[in-house]
């Protein structure tokens, strides 16, 4: 016997929604705040202005393709460097392109004008509290926004103490600021789980990005293993359906 397959409502604005989708975005502020003080300290390190970090805080608010493009930042500006940049932070990125699609049968109910703008705050926490939330029924776009533009506050504020306190973080591993990004994206992973062979193609990319990054310098395991897990996955078979009896 199959579920009965549960019926989402189109999406709409209630204020009601935006305490619940601030509480729902709560445990996420802890990693943000340490997050974006990392960043600034690295940024302080690179001998970036202050108002030069908070507008990359501003209009990038790309998380880890920020540290990523910093990391890369070359003495003297090239059209190469720059366009190797680019292809890193869109490499990084580009899973923002994939999780706003997947909320277009949500988001898309809306008008235009009123859809596509939410999307500039899509980030990883936001959207699996989202994705949770919609897949248990709910329908109510604010959900999405209020956690969103909270996190997008803490993400710009965060980096100003990390900046100024750059000296004290200069070896952030005396405070434990170096396992903010890998215990994030751990943490992301847990929900995530669907069982061993949707996870074949994490397990492909982050042992090729392993091996590239012991053979290679600079950032191509990102790259190639980015690449590799969509490789991977591309070329898996889809899961036999599972046959059962429905009911009338």
């Amino acid at each position: 016997m199959t579920a009965p397959k549960l019926i989402k409502a189109p999406a709409y604005w209630s204020r009601a929604a935006i305490v619940p989708g601030i509480v729902a975005i709560g445990p996420m502020l802890p990693g943000t705040l340490a997050f974006g003080m990392a960043f600034g300290a690295l940024c302080a390190q690179k001998h970036f202005s202050l108002a030069e970090v908070e507008v990359m805080m501003a209009f990038v608010y790309g998380g880890l393709s920020q540290f990523v493009a910093v990391q890369s930042w070359p003495d003297h500006l090239t059209v190469s460097s720059i366009a190797t940049l680019a292809l890193l932070t869109l490499t990084v990125n580009i899973r923002f392109s994939l999780m706003s699609a997947s909320l277009r049968p949500w988001f898309g109910t809306l008008p235009r004008w009123q859809a596509y703008p939410p999307m500039l705050l899509v980030t990883d926490g936001g959207w699996l509290a989202a994705t949770r939330y919609r897949d248990h029924g709910g329908a109510d776009a604010w959900f999405f926004v209020g956690g969103a533009l909270v996190l997008y506050l803490v993400w710009l504020v965060a980096a100003v103490p990390g900046y100024l306190l750059a000296e004290q973080l200069a070896d952030p591993k005396k405070y434990g600021v170096d396992l903010a990004m890998p215990a994030f994206y751990a943490a992301m992973l847990v929900p995530a789980w669907k069982g061993f062979r949707p996870a074949i193609p994490w397990v492909i990319a982050g042992a090729v990005a392993l091996v590239v990054h012991w053979l290679v310098p600079g950032w191509w395991f990102i790259i190639v293993g980015a690449l590799s897990g969509a490789v991977s996955a591309g070329l898996m078979e889809p899961p036999a359906p599972k046959h059962g009896h429905a009911h009338d």
